[in-house]
């Protein structure tokens, strides 16, 4: 159900924002969204069977910003498809509740969007909200040929100008994305539930030829993790488990031993490092729930490589190969 009144006829974007339980963040999201340059938009706030009144802050006098309100919390993905169903504008942005975009974060993207030809994903500049601006949350999602994605630059030190160029995927915290090709590769998979739906889409959005581009210009304040929690084993075991089986669909057999083995040998190193330290993570969880789903998803995969229009060197040249930049969670980023 909603509730404002219609939007305008053909916005350019929908603005979908998933909530749960987001209290202050999703107040000032809000309003750093009403407050953008670009104002030819429509917004939906999914919200995940909130309990603390959060979604009170949903402006009823602006006709651009509607609620639909989920019974319980089915997760980002679901959510974010929930959302993304039934629009009819060129291009889906995504935008985090604890993520506060700057004015012309909007203008920005779509402006991104018209200047790249063949563009069908683009990611924001995301700097850390909760400390000093010249620390980056992440500068565009990487996929090594031997472990799991990592968000480039995440919690390094940068000052303008901001990386910009091809990456693998965008991160979804703040992302613009071709509605047409979400909708042809079915949108986000919902037994991710969260964590690592990001870059399986874009996966998909690839082999179908789409191409990814990280903006430096569409800026937006990220918390990280504000709603769930940095480092949880929630956000661990989702995390691990999900990596494999985006890679157990979407990677080219050609490369997809190198990657699976480098994902296995990289959830032992983290088990042991953290059983010295006396912590016990959901690691050996996620591998065997990982590979127990995999049996589920052979069709899926089956049906990716078939349909997928390119060959397997593209994939190749867009993974990042270089241990080091891997080890080091680089930027790593190409020209378009």
């Amino acid at each position: 159900m909603c509730n404002a009144s219609p939007l305008a006829a053909h916005p350019a974007v929908r603005v979908i924002i998933v909530n749960y339980n987001g209290g202050a963040y999703l107040a000032r999201c809000l309003k750093a969204l009403a407050a953008q340059t670009h104002h030819d938009f429509e917004a939906v706030v999914v919200d995940n069977g909130s309990t603390d009144g959060s979604m009170e802050a949903v402006p009823t006098d602006d006709a651009r910003f509607t609620s639909m309100p989920l019974a319980e919390n089915t997760g980002f993905a679901t959510a974010n498809n929930r959302g993304a169903a039934g629009a009819q504008t060129p291009w889906l942005a995504l935008l985090n509740p604890d993520a506060f975009p700057e004015p012309d974060w909007l203008e920005n993207l779509l402006a991104e969007s018209r200047r790249l030809p063949g563009v069908t994903m683009i990611g924001s500049t995301q700097l850390l909200a909760e400390c000093d601006e010249t620390i980056l949350d992440g500068a565009g999602d990487n996929m090594p040929a031997f472990g799991y994605p990592w968000r480039g630059g995440f919690l390094k030190p940068h000052s303008p100008p901001w990386p910009a160029g091809e990456t693998f995927a965008p991160c979804a915290a703040a992302a613009l994305y071709d509605r047409a090709l979400f909708e042809a590769v079915g949108g986000f998979d919902e037994r991710f539930f969260c964590y690592c739906e990001d870059v399986d889409l874009a996966f998909r959005m690839r082999l179908m030829g789409g191409r990814a581009y990280q903006s430096g210009k569409a800026v937006v304040h990220h918390v990280s993790s504000g709603i769930a929690g940095r480092g949880s084993d929630f956000g661990l075991y989702h995390g691990y488990r999900n990596g494999l089986w985006m890679t157990f669909k979407c990677m080219p057999m050609p490369l997809m031993p190198f990657t699976i083995a480098g994902q296995v040998m990289t959830l032992a190193g983290v088990w042991l490092r953290n059983r010295l330290r006396g912590r016990n993570i959901p690691v050996w969880r996620a591998l065997t729930d990982a590979f127990r789903g995999m049996v589920l998803m052979r069709a899926d995969r089956s049906r990716l490589q078939a349909q997928r229009k390119v060959g397997v060197w593209a994939i190749a040249r867009i993974l990042v190969w270089s241990p080091q930049a891997y080890m080091k969670r680089r930027i790593v980023l190409r020209q378009w």
